[in-house]
């Protein structure tokens, strides 16, 4: 079974949170000229990804707890990262993207902050990445 959630934990994470850094990524460039249909597409393929993103954590979970890992310092320093990381996401970045598509706010002002938020969002899972690579301690 450990098996299993590990592979389905990797899984989702290559296949949710890698669509979501690069359209995240890719969203600030085409808010500075303006492109509405890029824009839009790109804040879909966010929006939608960050959904089924929410079973990475709910695998690794599952993971950790057949393995009996779950109160390790890098586990929980693992989930941590990672609620920074959704917290991101869901309160600093799709917010935003959300109200340049609209048209409620020029692309061209909030490009480069949503640019730095995004490059954090990333480096918060580069680090999740490490450390369930690492894994301190073991």
């Amino acid at each position: 079974m450990t098996e299993v959630l590990l592979t389905l934990h990797v899984l989702a994470a290559i296949l949710a949170i890698g669509p979501v850094s690069v359209a995240g990524s890719l969203f600030p460039r085409y808010a500075r000229e303006g492109n509405a249909g890029v824009m839009a597409a790109l804040h879909r393929i966010c929006r939608g990804y960050a959904l089924v993103g929410v079973a990475v954590p709910l695998f690794g979970f599952g993971t950790g707890a057949t393995l009996g890992v779950l109160a390790q310092a890098w586990l929980v320093a693992s989930i941590v990262l990672t609620g920074a990381a959704a917290a991101l996401l869901a309160f600093a970045v799709l917010p935003v993207q959300a109200r340049v598509v609209a048209g409620d706010v020029p692309g061209e002002r909030v490009a480069g902050r949503l640019a730095m938020v995004t490059g954090i969002f990333n480096l918060l899972w580069t680090a999740v990445a490490v450390l369930m690579i690492v894994r301190p301690g073991a």
